[in-house]
């Protein structure tokens, strides 16, 4: 007697796997548009300005909204300039160039913040930590909202 051994869970989902066709993905792509990333990268410095008020409101200490301003400009400066560097040319006909100069711009971002991060304590005076890491936290993650809430996105059939 033959037995059959079970498929696995990742064998199960890769059987459900079918590529589109360029005519499929030419239709998905037309009701899926790009978001443009300097719309979030807008989106962010409104949040972080938002929480910065909120935050300044609901202690009444001048301080902490700064420190939570000062923690959205430690997301989305860096952001900018992660942006900037990597939409400034369009696709690279060499992929590993494409890739360098994506890993390079990440790398930039994040000494970015760190250096941000480091000058906070002598920039922003009376400095609260703990609202400058609530304004990070919650500029950082504004970019799932933005994918979440972008109009026109249909899922495929």
């Amino acid at each position: 007697m033959k037995t059959i051994a079970p498929e696995t869970e990742a064998e199960a989902e890769e059987s459900d796997f079918k590529p589109l066709t360029a005519q499929e993905a030419e239709q998905w792509r037309s009701r899926n548009p790009p978001i443009s990333v300097w719309k979030v990268v807008a989106g962010q410095a409104l949040v972080g300005m938002l929480v910065a008020l909120v935050a300044w409101v609901l202690t009444g200490r001048a301080s902490v909204g700064w420190s939570a301003a000062y923690g959205a400009v430690a997301v989305v400066v860096p952001a900018g300039l992660f942006a900037r560097g990597v939409f400034r040319r369009k696709a690279s006909s060499d992929p590993r160039a494409a890739m360098l100069g994506f890993f390079g711009w990440e790398i930039a971002k994040i000494v970015l913040t760190v250096a941000l991060l480091a000058a906070a304590p002598r920039l922003v005076p009376d400095l609260s930590w703990m609202a400058l890491l609530v304004g990070m936290v919650i500029t950082m993650k504004t970019y799932w909202a933005a994918l979440l809430v972008r109009s026109g996105v249909r899922k495929t059939d």
